[in-house]
């Protein structure tokens, strides 16, 4: 069964369509850190796919890169297509489209880029999300993506641990980089690449970080999630737990940030790319598996 309770995540998504845009200060960062990206990419799309895409952050800069090129902005919660389907130029408006990004509602080969900031944790199976990627994409075809990995929100996880012993869980799990990389080989992606950075943001308390992450629609939305309201002492122990993690003066909460990108073979065809000199592009066989923790 899939971790994630798709009906729970959209609910989440459509309350926070008119706070996201304030509260989403690393997900438009990463994003646009995504889209310089493109700058050691040749590649002329005439159909882009962004991919969960919220209220539409990225799409006014492919909309400038690309100005012939169709947008589509696919997302699960249509009260963020409300919003990401004003962006754009006046122009060069996105095509909105609300669908699951496990069951994609285009055709075969239809697509040349697949652009992703931030969205493909809330995939229930990977290896569905993948396939369908590969289907929709044309040969030579692109996919760019942001996601989390395991380290992410690390201080939130082990107060809540520490304040009730792990008996529910609160915290979404995140992929490693590696499993994301070999789920890519086995859907029949080609020259997968794969690397991190880890940014942290601070808080004055605990509560702030609660805040922002409800503001930007990351509640709890697993299946496995408690379904009673938490308790005020569990609450209080979780606060106290995390106190212990405080900074100069600051509260930490750690996000580790995945990048990939993967590109729709083509038989002996090599595609049009090419990496940086500061090697922005990692083959995933050069980095090393983290331990079993």
């Amino acid at each position: 069964m899939s971790l994630i309770d798709k009906r729970a995540a959209r609910r989440a998504f459509e309350r926070a369509a008119t706070s996201y845009d304030a509260a989403a200060v690393l997900q438009r960062e990463i994003g646009a850190r995504l889209l310089e990206r493109l700058d050691y990419v040749r590649l002329r799309p005439d159909r882009i796919l962004e991919l969960g895409c919220g209220t539409g952050q990225g799409i006014d800069a492919l909309a400038k890169r690309w100005r012939q090129s169709r947008i589509i902005a696919l997302d699960l919660a249509e009260a963020m297509l409300q919003r990401a389907r004003r962006r754009g130029t006046w122009r060069n408006r996105p095509r909105p489209l609300c669908a699951d990004l496990e069951a994609l509602p285009l055709a075969d080969d239809s697509v040349d880029l697949v652009i992703s900031n931030a969205t493909l944790q809330w995939a229930g199976d990977l290896a569905r999300a993948f396939a369908e990627l590969r289907r929709v994409l044309r040969p030579e075809g692109l996919l760019m993506f942001t996601t989390f990995g395991p380290d992410t929100l690390i201080e939130l996880r082990r107060a809540w641990t520490a304040a009730d012993g792990g008996a529910h869980a609160h915290v979404s799990p995140f992929l490693d980089m590696h499993d994301i990389g070999d789920a890519l080989i086995r859907a029949g992606f080609a020259d997968p690449v794969m690397d991190a950075e880890r940014i942290t943001m601070t808080y004055a308390d605990v509560r702030a970080l609660m805040r922002d992450l409800k503001a930007i629609g990351g509640r709890n939305a697993l299946h496995q999630r408690p379904r009673a309201l938490t308790g005020r002492a569990t609450l209080a122990a979780m606060e106290a737990a995390y106190e212990r993690e405080r900074r100069d003066g600051r509260l930490p909460s750690t996000w580790e940030v995945l990048y990939g990108q993967a590109w729709m073979p083509a038989g002996a065809t090599t595609p049009a790319q090419r990496q940086t000199a500061d090697g922005v592009a990692i083959p995933l066989t050069a980095i090393p598996r983290r331990a079993a923790r």
